[in-house]
């Protein structure tokens, strides 16, 4: 079997997902962590693999970037290729002072002004939620790598470069609450309700609102190893 996205076989991944952004954060994954790696899409450079983790057998494939990627992706997979659960392994801006570049953030709520929900079958909250179980399971995991993790609501934006005094920071910081900004897991997490199926959200912290810092390219693509681990050590079978 095979989508207009993926060319994959039915059966051809494992009944947990990571999703990084980019094609090439699932190569580095598949490269560095994973054993007995087949490689099994490559549409558009979308890139796919199934292997195994200490003995587990999982598959990691890029959602791409912005809702409308995440969705295609993300509902295809859950839909026709029976995966159970996606974790999302992005990067994340951060938007209040105790976030700072490569903290780990374990999402718990995804707050958006995108209609991605309304759109695909008329859902009107501007908050979904992950799989509370999903996340219980990444916070066992954080804890036996030793590895600190904040949690909190991040903002799902649709747009990446907003005109100065567009964003209503006292709004999204108040009323809100929440403490970082990226593109994709409110659509994750809507198709995981809509199709009865699980997600989670594991950020990295590539750039801040605060400090003005930001990480190269080359670091966001190796170097977001900690959320790696936490996923990978967590992935239910």
């Amino acid at each position: 079997m095979s989508t207009p996205h993926n060319s994959a076989e039915k059966g051809a991944f494992a009944k947990t997902v990571l999703m990084p952004g980019d094609p090439l954060r699932a190569k580095f994954i598949a490269d560095t962590f994973m054993e007995n790696v087949e490689l099994v899409t490559s549409v558009r450079n979308v890139l796919g693999y199934t292997g195994t983790y200490n003995g587990k057998r999982v598959s990691v494939m890029a959602s791409g970037m912005g809702m409308p990627s995440m969705g295609i992706y993300s509902y295809e997979l859950f839909h026709f290729y029976d995966v159970e659960n996606i974790i999302r392994i992005g990067s994340t801006g951060g938007y209040i002072p105790e976030l700072h570049l490569f903290d780990t953030v374990l999402v718990t709520g995804a707050y958006s002004e995108s209609t991605y929900a309304r759109t695909q079958n008329g859902e009107t909250r501007d908050t979904l939620y992950p799989s509370e179980e999903l996340n219980n399971i990444l916070r066992k995991s954080a804890e036996k790598l030793g590895i600190e993790m904040k949690e909190g609501f991040c903002h799902s934006s649709d747009v990446f470069y907003a005109e100065e005094g567009a964003t209503d920071m006292d709004y999204l910081l108040k009323d809100k609450k929440v403490i970082c900004a990226e593109m994709e897991s409110f659509a994750l997490f809507h198709n995981a309700n809509v199709l009865h199926k699980k997600a989670a959200c594991l950020l990295s912290v590539s750039d801040s609102f605060v400090y003005k810092e930001i990480t190269t390219p080359e670091q966001r693509q190796t170097s977001f190893t900690n959320m790696m681990k936490i996923a990978l050590e967590g992935a239910p079978e």
